[in-house]
């Protein structure tokens, strides 16, 4: 196992990519600090994690909350004994026609999937700092990170957003043996995409399911994508083979962009 005597924090631990995520770094070896909004959901990810004889340490936070995410961190080096690995994973989406957002919504939405990211990155390096030591810091993008979708433009503005900030934090801290690289998942059939296809359906009058089936029919490899497929690159991202990379936004979305 490529992880072994590891700790990695995955923040949206408790649903979707983000609990797929964690169960393959328990795999891998890793000792995992699952941090999710929702602590029902996070126990059962833990007793997960424990069932394939890994461990977990659980802590509830907002991911748009710096000091929540710093405790968060604080909490799985006490817990895990260590502090290797952060995947900046919580995030949301919104399907809006750029004419109808509200500065409410794109506060939110930014404060998630924007803020969230720069958090998690800013207090995971401070901690490998100070710990002496190098330190992985993984974040979720999207192909939306890489082409803006009508109805979904501030969501995309998110997830360029999080390109920048992954390319940056990598050349300010590559001198400290700190990488950053993030993920860029497609249609992934998860609850946030039955979301999605809900949003649509109100907005465009399309037939439930009929947005998220067009997306998967122009999928190359021919099916929707899978949390166990994101957390590959993931697991990839977080171990030894990736040292030598850094700054890299992966698009893992079985052939929908070609970058």
């Amino acid at each position: 196992m490529s992880m072994n005597g590891k700790v990695a924090l995955v923040t949206g631990a408790g649903q979707g990519i983000g609990r797929g995520i964690a169960l393959r770094l328990a795999k891998e070896g890793a000792r995992v600090a699952l941090v999710d909004i929702r602590n029902d959901a996070l126990t059962a990810v833990a007793q997960e994690v424990e069932a394939l004889g890994g461990k977990a340490a659980t802590f509830v936070a907002d991911a748009g909350d710096r000091a929540q995410v710093r405790a968060a961190v604080d909490y799985a080096e006490q817990e895990l004994g260590g502090f290797d690995v952060i995947v900046n994973n919580a995030g949301i989406a919104q399907v809006q026609p750029i004419a109808s957002v509200t500065p409410e919504e794109v506060e939110r939405i930014f404060r998630i999937n924007v803020q969230g990211v720069l958090w998690g990155i800013q207090v995971a390096a401070d901690k490998f700092i100070a710990r002496g030591q190098g330190g992985k810091i993984i974040n979720a993008c999207s192909i939306a990170g890489h082409e803006g979708f009508a109805l979904l433009g501030v969501y995309s503005a998110t997830k360029f957003a999080v390109r920048a900030l992954t390319q940056a934090a990598a050349k300010e801290y590559a001198s400290r043996k700190i990488t950053v690289n993030a993920y860029c998942p497609g249609v992934v059939g998860t609850d946030m995409w039955v979301e999605i296809d809900r949003r649509f359906s109100e907005i465009t009058g399309a037939k439930l399911g009929e947005t998220y089936r067009k997306y998967v029919d122009g999928i190359a490899l021919g099916r929707a994508e899978t949390p166990d497929d994101v957390a590959g690159l993931v697991a990839y991202l977080s171990g030894p083979d990736s040292d030598y990379m850094t700054g890299q936004s992966v698009l893992i979305d079985g052939g929908m962009m070609y970058r």
